[in-house]
């Protein structure tokens, strides 16, 4: 095994501005499931968006056995220079030192993460999907078998922890699912579920998303901040983290359409943010370009239907479609046609009921999983 993989990674993103922002004393532990097996791990840790150093106090990994509780008899110590505490400064992302850890095929780890002084926790990304599972627990739980039920939450936040790679065969690679809430949502897991499920894969799923991002802007505002980095400040740093990839998947732009109402209304939200076609397929040629130059094959991913969104209104419509036929036109057979497959087919403006989740925005669990079928039609 001579080849380094990530097999599990998310975004970077701004954690929304609350008085509470900081945190003492507790236990972050959050459990990857893995495509493939190995012999030895590395962690990626970011401290991006901080607008002050951090310190992990210590950081172990553990084999899970259920959600709550890890074997501590194959525990390891994470080091960093060989030191148990490392200070990330802000702005900074490091790599652990290597640890020997022997990683099953599908097996799911536990890594723990002890924060014992007061911490900005303000890098973060909220995802979702049924690979996705975090908890918080107060007092050190890096050495403790079973996260005490009273003393611990779960979490959707993922704090500092953006990657886990492993030393793994040749042949294995990682794919990049890179985008805003859409992605940071459920499809992305089903995607690495239906890869695993395949008994001979060699594929792992890396989401990179957050959301409220767009391509061409970010908000310079607190209440704002949470919706994240636009495109020229994260897509490089996420795309270049990641170990093994060969390809990316880039599902983004409706945030650029939909957010814009003018001053009058939200005084954030001015009308000049609203791009032209040619300004929106010009960050995905950004992209691409980019993409291209790690040696990466790229796919892109068609918008949504959004027609009963609160926004909604016919020249976002028109935009959209605009939008949606040029990335047919650059991508041609590596488009995947995520707006055809989940529209009705009464009306192409609207999602099929059984794939909106209510909002006429996002789709349902099932229109998740559509999702992630018809990308896996492209990359297995």
């Amino acid at each position: 095994m001579s080849k380094w993989v990530t097999v599990w990674g998310n975004a970077t993103s701004v954690a929304e501005r609350r008085a509470e922002n900081y945190a003492k004393d507790i236990t972050l532990r959050y459990l990857v499931k893995s495509a493939f097996g190995g012999d030895k791990i590395r962690l990626a840790f970011s401290n991006f968006c901080g607008t002050e150093a951090v310190t992990l106090t210590s950081v172990t990994v553990s084999n899970a056995i259920g959600e709550r509780e890890v074997d501590l008899k194959g525990a390891a110590q994470v080091t960093f220079g060989g030191k148990e505490s490392v200070i990330i400064e802000a702005g900074d992302e490091i790599f652990s030192d290597e640890i020997s850890f022997r990683v099953k095929p599908l097996g799911t780890l536990a890594v723990s993460i002890y924060l014992k002084e007061f911490t900005l926790m303000r890098s973060a990304v909220v995802v979702n999907g049924p690979l996705s599972k975090g908890f918080f627990s107060t007092g050190n739980r890096t050495h403790v078998s079973v996260l005490p039920l009273e003393k611990t939450r779960t979490l959707n936040s993922y704090y500092f922890l953006t990657g886990l790679d492993v030393l793994t065969d040749d042949d294995k690679r990682a794919v990049i699912c890179y985008g805003d809430s859409i992605t940071s949502q459920s499809w992305p897991d089903y995607l690495a579920e239906l890869c695993m499920n395949d008994p001979y894969n060699h594929t792992a799923i890396v989401r990179r998303a957050a959301s409220g991002t767009r391509i061409l802007k970010e908000y310079n505002c607190i209440t704002y901040e949470s919706y994240g980095l636009c495109g020229k400040n994260r897509f490089q740093r996420e795309i270049s983290t990641v170990s093994g990839a060969d390809a990316v998947i880039i599902q983004q732009g409706i945030n650029d359409i939909i957010h814009p109402v003018g001053t009058d209304i939200n005084p954030f939200r001015p009308m000049s943010d609203l791009p032209t076609e040619e300004q929106l397929v010009g960050g995905i040629k950004y992209y691409a370009d980019i993409a291209e130059k790690f040696g990466l094959k790229v796919y892109l991913g068609t918008l949504l239907p959004i027609y009963g969104w609160r926004t909604y209104a016919a020249f976002r419509e028109d935009l959209k479609n605009g939008f949606n036929q040029k990335l047919r036109a650059m991508a041609k057979e590596n488009c995947i046609d995520f707006g055809k497959a989940l529209c009705s087919d009464e009306d192409v403006r609207k999602f099929r009921a059984e794939y909106n989740c209510g909002d006429n925005l996002h789709p349902s669990e099932d229109g998740y999983k559509a999702m992630a079928k018809l990308a896996y039609g492209y990359i297995k």
